[in-house]
């Protein structure tokens, strides 16, 4: 009994992690030729969805307002090999969306179009950000209602994709380990190479010192 509380327990806070680790969301101010990047960690085969809205701050009243249809955002994503894979303007008010194919840091970076707009110059503009990894990117009650699911059978199916979710960052994780090992392995293998260098050129310059004093003394007929 004992055992099955605690793996019931383990598997919540697998859970939570999971839930706060591929929720996220934020807001932020970029001037008019200001870009803005954020990296994400995101294991491979998993979809990313940014959903975002634009203030535009009004000096008049001294607050942000919503900001013009004419007024868009410009969204790139590069995987960890520096690729693009995402490339596209899109409005004040919108929604990206990717998949990784690689697994590693994303970089996610927007800036406005508000060059070509008189009424954005030198002004500020707040971004709402939320973006949604995995599993979380599922709209669990269109699925239920499409797919005619029960209360039970949507249950199971958010704990399955939530499992998944796990052994997806789980493999991720040992990706990352061993890449540490490899890199720790390399580093290890430099010193090392490097350490075999500098003692071969000390000896190497002992040897032509003691060489260099015995010409020395030979030469003044002292030995």
């Amino acid at each position: 009994m004992m055992a099955v509380k605690m793996q019931s327990c383990v598997l919540l806070v697998l859970l939570l992690n999971v839930y706060y680790t591929f929720v996220s969301s934020l807001y932020f101010h970029i001037g008019e030729t200001e870009k803005k990047c954020f990296i994400e960690e995101i294991p491979d085969e998993t979809m990313i969805i940014g959903n975002y809205r634009t203030q535009l701050y009004d000096k008049q009243k001294e607050e942000y307002l919503p900001a013009t249809q004419g007024l868009g955002m410009f969204v790139e994503v590069k995987d960890p090999d520096e690729k693009v894979i995402l490339s596209r303007q899109y409005g004040s008010e919108g929604r990206f969306t990717f998949t990784s194919h690689t697994p590693g840091e994303h970089q996610i970076c927007l800036h406005s179009n508000s060059s070509k707009f008189a009424l954005f110059a030198g002004g500020m503009l707040r971004v709402h950000l939320d973006i949604q990894v995995g599993e979380h990117t599922n709209n669990y009650a269109e699925i239920a209602a499409k797919d005619k699911l029960t209360e039970l059978q949507l249950r199971v199916r958010q704990l399955v994709e939530q499992v998944d979710q796990i052994q997806k960052e789980q493999n991720y994780q040992r990706y990352r380990e061993e890449r540490f090992r490899q890199t720790s392995e390399s580093t290890n293998q430099r010193v090392l190479w490097w350490s075999i260098v500098q003692t071969l050129i000390l000896v190497a310059i002992g040897f032509w010192q003691m060489r260099h004093l015995k010409s020395f003394f030979e030469a003044k007929k002292l030995v």
